[in-house]
């Protein structure tokens, strides 16, 4: 039988222990946010469905997005046990520079749509994370005023070329004035893909009050005072806008972009060149042996061509391909820090992260993408413990297998160029 007695009122004080009350309102949130997933929900709720919609979107269907998503959801890890890593180096070197981590800041566009602060939160972040930052063309900051957010930091500019190819010029020349020392040259948007989520939400740059949009703003008034009583937007680029964005992107864009503007565009840049939205590998060779600075195996985040080959896959491929030591980089779908380190095992440089930083810019402004940073950096640490790693560099194929869902049919269509994707077995190196 087990002894029974009356409470001693010492020992039960003692458990009365309360939690202070947090009384910021913004930090309450955030601390108690864990994942990405969990910055996306109080993204989600703070946000106007249209602009949340506009970030969380992809094209069509959706497809390519979420493919990408459960590419990184289908993967094993093997860890090596009795191998101490107590502490971990999460730093690289990326592009002739260092990066604290191996992941940067996407480029992402009508940034201040989301949350009035914006590229100057993300930038202002990623200095003080020591990563990069890369600006949009499309940003709605300009690029002087990422610069002076984060002056000691590493700043990237994201390229489109654009019909007015003099636009495009111009901005290559302020970029380079500022100091930015990576340009990634954009090659996967000749058109804009459609982005059906914006037409059902009647999504306008800039955006328009409606019945609709009134009567979803009502319960998130802070975000429309917050647009409203901040400065008006700036593009990197667009000198006029009106419609939506698939209607700017289609007037903006050129669908004859070649090789021939890539010479032009190298000609003119005075740092390292990155080509953004390869998504085979024969272009990766290509690209490689014509001497450019690194690749970004995308998909444009599922916002294009729906449907189209998930990077996370392609990756092992290209790395065999083009030989270990270019420089590979890989986004899309990249919600965990479990995902970054599973690119790198498989042969990526890099990583860049596009929605996860947006939501915690929408969750908290610069203090959400803190967290957003804090969040991928404490899975990246820890993913790497428990494998039993201590730097970037001693992670290998084989501590990662892909397992299989998606299965190519033999010799049909480009099934027969792509056999990486038809084996279950572990990733080779």
């Amino acid at each position: 039988m087990v002894q029974r007695q009356l409470p001693k009122i010492p020992e039960l004080l003692e458990l009365m222990q309360f939690k202070k009350p947090e009384l910021d309102g913004v930090k309450r949130r955030l601390d108690g946010a864990l994942t990405i997933a969990d910055l996306r929900a109080i993204a989600k709720r703070r946000t106007p469905k249209a602009a949340f919609d506009y970030t969380d979107g992809a094209a069509e269907g959706e497809l390519s997005l979420a493919r990408a998503r459960q590419a990184f959801e289908d993967i094993e890890f093997h860890p090596d046990i009795l191998r101490p890593a107590a502490d971990v180096d999460t730093s690289t070197e990326i592009l002739g520079g260092p990066s604290a981590l191996p992941f940067g800041i996407a480029p992402t566009g009508f940034t201040r749509l989301m949350q009035t602060e914006g590229e100057i939160a993300g930038a202002g972040a990623a200095g003080a994370a020591g990563i990069p930052f890369t600006l949009s063309t499309l940003g709605t900051t300009s690029i002087e005023n990422v610069r002076a957010a984060n002056p000691h930091g590493r700043n990237w500019f994201q390229l489109y070329v654009m019909r007015e190819r003099e636009i495009s010029y111009g901005l290559v020349e302020r970029a380079a004035k500022a100091g930015f020392d990576t340009l990634m040259f954009t090659v996967d948007t000749p058109v804009a893909g459609a982005r059906l989520r914006d037409k059902r939400n009647g999504f306008s740059i800039p955006p328009q009050l409606t019945l609709g949009t009134i009567i979803n703003a009502i319960p998130r008034p802070w975000w429309w005072i917050d647009f409203l009583t901040t400065p008006s937007l700036e593009f990197a680029s667009l000198t006029t806008t009106g419609g939506t964005v698939g209607e700017l992107l289609n007037a903006a864009m050129d669908p004859t972009i070649s090789y021939e503007d890539l010479e032009v565009i190298r000609s003119m840049w005075p740092g390292k060149i990155v080509i953004k939205g390869v998504q085979n590998v024969a272009d990766s060779k290509r690209l490689i042996d014509l001497g450019v600075d690194g690749i970004v195996l995308s998909n444009h985040g599922g916002r294009q061509l729906d449907r189209a080959p998930i990077p996370f896959h392609l990756l092992p491929q290209v790395v065999r391909e083009v030989g270990k030591d270019s420089t590979i980089m890989v986004d899309t779908g990249i919600m965990n820090g479990a995902d970054i380190v599973a690119s790198v095992a498989l042969g990526a440089k890099f990583t860049l992260i596009g929605r996860a930083y947006l939501y915690g810019l929408m969750a908290g402004g610069r203090r959400g993408v803190d967290r957003t940073i804090e969040i991928l950096r404490t899975e990246i640490e820890r993913t790497m413990k428990l494998l039993g790693v201590s730097t970037l560099a001693e992670l290998e194929p084989r501590h990662v297998t892909q397992l299989q869902r998606l299965t190519p049919i033999a010799g049909v269509g480009g099934a027969a160029a792509t056999p990486a994707r038809r084996t279950p077995a572990r990733a080779k190196a």
